[in-house]
């Protein structure tokens, strides 16, 4: 987070969010950049961070209401964190969930590799909790990470990926489990058609990504029915790619009417 601060201003210039959901932040919540934050307008901020790997943040312009983090599978890896933020608007409290899903590791078999193993375990912690909490409760967004590309059109190819992290068939059934638990719409597929090619992550190997385009939609917004009804756009940030220093991932943003 503190390297990207020129990144995070750019992207404040660019759409002027409301709501700022943030993965991978990779600070301790004492050393993280909350003056400096602040100063770009998002004096609201809830943080869980841990040195040097994962953390979750919510920015915002608006009070959070009760920000709760989330610690899963017995593990203090600050993967998630949520609060409420007064919408000033038709859904008036909205219940914002910041998520960063296990990466996975390499080798996509729960038997030989404990990260995938976690990985598995964690969504189906997640769905066990969705399922318990049903679907009371305020209108609600799950932004975030989630490190799987569950549709053909996700990924630059099937054929070649069907058997990578991110993209296997274990992956995407147990996600497509935690969709159906909390009754979670996939905001961004409400905009695009099933088969139209949607890309947040393009990995730094090519020389060339654009040339390249072997990307992955690894990142994306899910909202309860209530809260999908008032969506009005969907925008990936695809030329954020290009910003210094550079992220393998692009900022996703969510417009509701009003």
């Amino acid at each position: 987070m503190r390297k990207r601060l020129d990144g995070l201003a750019a992207l404040v210039a660019a759409e002027r969010p409301d709501v700022i959901c943030l993965q991978e932040t990779k600070v301790q919540d004492h050393l993280f950049p909350a003056s400096e934050i602040a100063d770009l307008g998002y004096s609201h901020q809830a943080v869980h961070g841990m040195k040097g790997y994962n953390g979750v943040a919510i920015l915002s312009r608006h009070p959070l209401i009760a920000p709760e983090p989330r610690d899963w599978c017995g593990r203090d890896d600050c993967r998630h964190i949520f609060a409420g933020v007064d919408s000033n608007g038709p859904l008036q409290e909205i219940e914002v969930h910041c998520l960063y899903v296990p990466a996975g590791g390499d080798i996509a078999d729960p038997l030989k590799n404990p990260k995938f193993a976690h990985k598995l375990d964690f969504i189906d912690a997640h769905t066990h909790w969705w399922t318990a909490r049903g679907a009371a409760g305020p209108p609600r967004f799950l932004m975030g990470d989630l490190n799987i590309a569950p549709l053909q059109s996700d990924v630059w190819s099937h054929a070649r990926l069907k058997n990578t992290v991110t993209h296997t068939e274990i992956e995407i059934q147990r996600l497509l489990n935690m969709q159906k638990a909390g009754r979670w719409v996939d905001v961004m597929r409400w905009f695009l058609a099933d088969d139209e090619e949607a890309f947040t992550w393009w990995s730094y190997r090519a020389a060339d990504w654009r040339e390249a385009n072997k990307g992955r939609r690894l990142d994306h917004i899910w909202a309860s029915r209530q809260a999908a009804e008032q969506v009005d756009a969907v925008h990936i940030m695809r030329d954020a790619r290009d910003w210094a220093p550079a992220s393998d991932h692009v900022p996703v943003t969510v417009r509701l009417k009003g």
